[in-house]
């Protein structure tokens, strides 16, 4: 049985210089790229210009007609192609980027499966490694392996980043409109910042007790919170105020819901409204006032006994 050994090429034994070399002759092989990738990619223009003092390497388009930037790098991947490539991205319209180097850094392949997480599910980034082998006396081949591009989960991971993002921005608009409301009516809450989270709360003049707002995407709440580090005095707070309940439910004018939450350090006691939340951004002006009045009658309920805590 004869085994021939495989070589490893220098890629500038092939092609020395990178403009007039490896991309002009990837311009016409473009058929090696598309066997790795498992798309079918014409050549448009060389050096394609989007109106900038740089061009992309190569403008390549598939069989749908979406332009992919082509940007080649004989070397270690840098900071400047990968800014290159989110540039000619953006001026020459494309759906998807490829960026061929013979050496990628891990930080750029990150970078890569980030850029394919935040794009629209239409576009596209890869990151190709070349390199080249012969064996014995055989002409040389190339060798192009996808180290990053885009896969289901990294769309997946995108959607849910985004719908974070979007959830995010909704929380901040929606705890600025509701402070607002507080202003008007005095100084309760007048200490606080809107936020992202899905709540905001303030301290209720007793170490670890706040008074805290929530809302959700389909309910909104207002509670007691009793959250120091100390796990006994938590529980301790709680069993003075539960002491309470009937008084205190009394004045609230509803029943509470009480959670000791013997296996957690905090406790809470709390009143859900049920059934509209932050999706309902029709009703958001409605549901803010109720949550301000729900949470003036809970501190009215409650801020007698939190006084007295021991």
């Amino acid at each position: 049985m004869n085994i021939s050994r495989l070589t490893k090429i220098p890629l500038r034994e092939l092609w020395k210089h990178e403009a007039r070399g490896f991309t002009h002759w990837l311009a016409e092989n473009l058929d090696y790229l598309n066997e790795a990738l498992d798309i079918e990619l014409s050549l448009v223009e060389r050096e394609a210009s989007g109106g900038m003092t740089f061009s992309a390497d190569i403008l390549a388009e598939d069989a749908s007609g979406n332009y992919y930037i082509i940007e080649n790098q004989l070397e270690k991947t840098d900071h400047d192609h990968l800014g290159k490539i989110i540039t000619y991205m953006s001026n020459l319209d494309g759906n998807g980027a490829i960026w061929i180097t013979s050496e990628p850094r891990p930080e750029h392949e990150k970078a890569i499966h980030w850029l394919n997480e935040i794009l629209p599910a239409d576009s596209a980034v890869y990151l190709v490694k070349l390199e080249a082998y012969k064996i014995e006396d055989s002409p040389s081949a190339p060798l192009f392996t996808v180290i990053a591009g885009p896969t289901s989960v990294s769309k997946q991971v995108g959607d849910e980043k985004k719908e974070l993002a979007e959830r995010h921005i909704q929380r901040l608009e929606f705890w600025k409109q509701i402070l607002e409301k507080y202003k008007k009516r005095g100084t309760f809450f007048s200490n606080i910042s809107p936020a992202k989270d899905h709540w905001i709360n303030t301290g209720a003049g007793k170490a670890g007790v706040a008074y805290s707002q929530i809302v959700m995407m389909d309910a909104l709440r207002v509670e007691v919170y009793i959250s120091s580090s100390n796990q006994e005095a938590n529980k301790r707070y709680f069993d003075q105020l539960l002491a309470h309940k009937e008084k205190i439910e009394k004045i609230f004018g509803k029943p509470l819901v009480w959670q000791r939450l013997n296996e957690k350090t905090a406790s809470r006691i709390c009143y859900t409204i049920e059934g509209r939340g932050l999706k309902d951004k029709e009703q958001w002006d409605e549901m803010q006032e109720m949550l301000v009045e729900e949470m003036y009658n809970l501190r009215k309920a409650f801020q007698d006994e939190i006084d007295k805590l021991k």
